[in-house]
């Protein structure tokens, strides 16, 4: 008897892992598909991301491969990349999936529309980078430098300081994701979070002087709408914490 129970008690666990890996494998060939699909236009999509600082370029200036495998590995580099970004609402289906059956009822109606919330803000953050930040601060950039310098830019350098910057505005419009969530796990109250607000402000600037490049433009840009996002989720939170109050009493 003692034998039947140790052996049944390891199931549940593998059970869990095996679900997990498939999950797992789910995602990664997702993002293997949509990378095959994406990579004969491989230098259209380079083309694309590097635009903003191309037509701020002066006449006759452009940028440079510094290294040989560059021509093709950078383009290769930001596919996958951009294979990942497409894939991100199956990959989080995936985990929603895995994790789904051990919730209670109101907890995942509550999860879901946060989910979705949470993959919109990060592309929302992707593309205020992209058509808002990129056109200023390459202006910003491209203007300061002394009249006989020729810009030139390496179109690694180019990709590893944009793909910086759509990661880091992706994420940091999660605050309100973030405050909500912390709202609602109970850890804080919205007006605690109220309460914190001129050390929440002075940590979006320090945020951003650390994410964002060394002038007070892309810091300001990053900063300023975290700093909005999050009064949205300290806003969204309240409403939060007063339904949860209602259901309570």
């Amino acid at each position: 008897m003692s034998d039947a129970e140790n052996t049944d008690q390891p199931l549940p666990l593998v059970a869990h892992l095996t679900e997990l890996r498939d999950r797992l494998l789910r995602a990664l060939l997702a993002v293997l598909i949509i990378f095959i699909c994406l990579f004969p236009f491989a230098n259209e999509i380079y083309a694309f991301v590097s635009q903003p600082l191309r037509e701020l370029l002066p006449q006759g200036a452009g940028m440079i491969a510094t290294e040989v495998a560059s021509p093709f590995l950078t383009p290769f580099k930001l596919t996958l990349f951009t294979a990942i970004f497409i894939a991100v609402p199956y990959i989080l289906y995936q985990i929603w999936s895995f994790i789904a059956p051990g919730m209670y009822r109101h907890e995942k109606r509550f999860a879901v529309p946060l989910l979705v919330s949470s993959v919109a803000l990060f592309y929302l953050g992707a593309a205020f980078a992209y058509f808002v930040v990129f056109p200023l601060i390459f202006a910003f950039f491209t203007s300061v430098g002394p009249e006989d310098i020729t810009i030139m830019t390496d179109i690694n350098s180019y990709l590893n300081f944009v793909l910086k910057l759509f990661f880091a505005f992706g994420i940091a419009f999660e605050i309100p994701i973030a405050a909500i969530l912390l709202i609602w796990a109970g850890i804080t109250t919205p007006d605690a979070l109220a309460r914190k607000r001129p050390y929440i402000i002075v940590g979006c600037f320090v945020f951003g002087m650390l994410l964002t490049p060394p002038d007070v433009i892309s810091q300001s840009l990053l900063a300023i709408p975290m700093w909005i996002l999050f009064e949205f989720g300290v806003f969204f939170g309240r409403l939060i914490h007063r339904d949860s109050e209602e259901n309570t009493t």
